[in-house]
């Protein structure tokens, strides 16, 4: 796969991800996401190969997994214990004043989960960026990156999605901007002629 392949996959990829972060309430906006994602993983495995750096690849397919397993795994928390609350719910409704404790705790494990999996996917995609800055000359990756990281951090507020749409576009832009390595044209031996 050649280099503008390559970063014009990525590129489209990291549109299609800021555009589904927007919002994650519709499933539309979660399969652009999605889509997204697997262009970038396309495009970085591209990049990879061109620059002869597999960590590149590497750690953005390990975010990439991290990113769905945490998803999963919050998806199973958060409906076990939505269960378990209408279960509680049922068996309860002559003593209205208890609180579902285990509903509670079970949502909560849940949260903190998907924020401790949405945490280890940034520190994989950040070191991903962190290498196509040094190998690609390209600094805004290193921004991204960072930007990613603190918005992932910060998933418990706002300020995080919005941190991670910034990211995502920053990333875009990133992608685009790399540019080809220069070539060193071979000085042309002179060559003598006779009168």
């Amino acid at each position: 796969m050649s280099l503008e392949s390559s970063k014009t996959l990525s590129g489209i990829g990291a549109i299609l991800i800021a555009v589904g972060s927007l919002t994650s309430l519709s499933g539309f906006m979660g399969i652009l996401s999605l889509i997204g994602i697997i262009l970038v993983l396309i495009g970085m495995k591209g990049l990879a190969d061109f620059y002869g750096e597999k960590g590149i690849f590497d750690n953005a397919l390990y975010g990439f997994i991290f990113g769905i397993i945490g998803v999963v795994v919050a998806i199973a928390l958060f409906v076990t214990a939505l269960l378990s609350g209408i279960g509680w719910s049922m068996s309860m409704m002559s003593e209205m004043g208890e609180i579902p404790w285990a509903t509670i705790g079970g949502l909560l494990l849940g949260w903190i989960t998907f924020v401790v999996f949405v945490i280890v996917e940034a520190i994989f995609y950040r070191k991903a960026f962190s290498l196509l800055s040094e190998k690609s000359g390209e600094k805004m990756f290193d921004t991204a990156g960072l930007i990613l990281l603190i918005g992932a951090v910060l998933t418990i507020i706002l300020i995080g999605a919005i941190l991670t749409l910034i990211a995502w576009i920053l990333a875009a832009v990133a992608f685009f901007s790399i540019k080809p390595p220069p070539t060193t044209e071979q000085p042309q031996a002179p060559t003598s002629s006779t009168t």
